[in-house]
Parts: structure tokens; C-alpha cells; sequence
């Protein structure tokens, strides 16, 4: 697998770009991805997917925030997250292929609350944080619904953020499909009680993904990257 790192400048400070090639010489399209409030782009999901997803011919861009570059322990505000995507947005067109907006927690809102105005291809909310924990009441389903693109939510069915059974019926806009990682956590962490190892926990992330992308009606040629 060919990796390339890149440095975008945004007006929230620089931003970096983690590039996993497809391998095979041609890609169908890009699967841009962000990490959560409480991490960055090392997270067991967002690796699993880089590893498997190039050799199915989508080539993953692991997309870090300005905040998490500078080494901040706090990540920015919503606002200033959108920023910051929004300016990568132009590095992600750049190989020319269509783009699939991503994140996890937190970057799963930044890729929901732009992806119309982007025109991304599609949305894919890994660990979407439905309402802080113990706050069902302070949700945050309408950006989810407002996505307004085809839309992958995966979800562990022990996310204190929100487990699968408390998301909202699909609405007209945005016909988005959930995918329920069973004994996950909001990190998709599982117990050793639960008898599942956590390779076939990110088995069946990666999968789900893979199988969405495949089925997900994208604009454009294969491109080089």
C-alpha cells in the first residue's frame, strides 16, 4: 500500500492529509475520513479502513484536523471544524475522482453538517454521537437527516452517544443505511465477555463499508490515485 502525507493550509492553521493509494493502478473514487473530538486518525477504525479499503479500489484520505496538527488536547469548535474541512475539501477533489465525506464522532458531524454545500458523493458516519451521554433529550439527529446525501451510518450497539435502536427513521433527503456493530462501544471496543475479537469487530466495519461504496451510484471515471 503507497501512502503520501500533505500539509493543506486552512484559516484554522494547517491541516494534514494521509493519502492510501488503491492499489491495482486505478481508483473508483475517494473515501475522505475524520477522526473524533477525543483522538485522531490513529483509531482502530479509521486504520482498518485504510488497510482494506485500497486494495478494493477506493483510494482512503485519513483527513487531521488543524487542532490535532498543532498537538491541542481540545478540539476546536463546530464552526472552526467546518472550516477546516471545508478548506481540505479542494485537496480532496484533486485527483479528480468523486469524494465520499467521512469522519468518526465528532468528524461525522463536520461530513454531515457540509456535505451538501460539498457536493459530496456520500456521507459515512462512523460512531455518529446522537446525543451526549445520558442526554438523549439533546439530539442531534437533525444533522444527521439534513445530510442530504446517500448515507452509511456505523454504530456500535453499546455507544453510550447513541446505540443503533435510538436513531430516527430515514428521512425523503437523505435515505441513509445503519449498520449495527454488535458489542461496540463508541470506539467499536469490545468486551472479552462478548466473545467477538476485535479483528472481527473491524471485519465487519470494513465490510459494511466496503459493500456500501460498491453500491453507492458515483459520477465520474476510475482515476490514477
Amino acid at each position: 500500500m503507497t501512502t503520501r502525507t500533505e500539509s493543506v493550509d486552512t484559516p484554522a492553521g494547517e491541516a494534514r492529509v494521509t493519502w492510501h493509494r488503491a492499489t491495482g493502478g486505478e481508483a473508483r473514487l475517494v473515501l475522505a475520513v475524520s477522526h473524533g473530538a477525543g483522538g485522531g486518525i490513529e483509531a482502530r477504525d479509521l486504520r482498518a479502513l485504510a488497510a482494506a479499503l485500497p486494495g478494493q479500489g477506493v483510494t482512503v484520505a485519513l483527513v487531521e484536523q488543524p487542532w490535532r496538527v498543532a498537538g491541542k488536547k481540545v478540539a476546536a469548535a463546530p464552526k472552526v471544524l467546518d472550516e477546516g474541512w471545508r478548506a481540505v475539501w479542494p485537496a480532496l477533489l484533486a485527483p479528480g475522482l468523486p469524494v465520499v465525506a467521512g469522519g468518526r464522532s465528532a468528524g461525522a458531524r463536520v461530513a454531515c453538517r457540509t456535505a451538501a454545500e460539498l457536493d459530496a458523493a456520500g456521507v459515512l458516519a462512523l460512531a455518529f454521537p446522537l446525543h451526549p451521554p445520558g442526554r438523549p433529550e439533546k439530539s442531534r439527529a437533525e444533522e444527521l437527516l439534513g445530510a442530504g446525501r446517500p448515507t452509511l451510518v456505523v454504530q456500535g450497539d453499546r455507544d453510550p452517544f447513541g446505540h443503533p435502536g435510538e436513531f430516527p427513521p430515514p428521512a425523503p433527503q437523505t435515505p441513509y443505511e445503519l449498520v449495527a456493530v454488535p458489542h461496540g462501544d463508541h470506539g467499536f471496543a469490545v468486551p472479552k465477555r462478548a466473545g467477538v475479537t476485535e479483528a472481527e469487530t473491524l471485519t465487519v466495519i470494513t465490510a459494511a463499508v466496503a459493500g456500501w461504496l460498491g453500491r453507492l451510484p458515483v459520477r465520474g471515471r476510475p482515476g490514477p490515485i
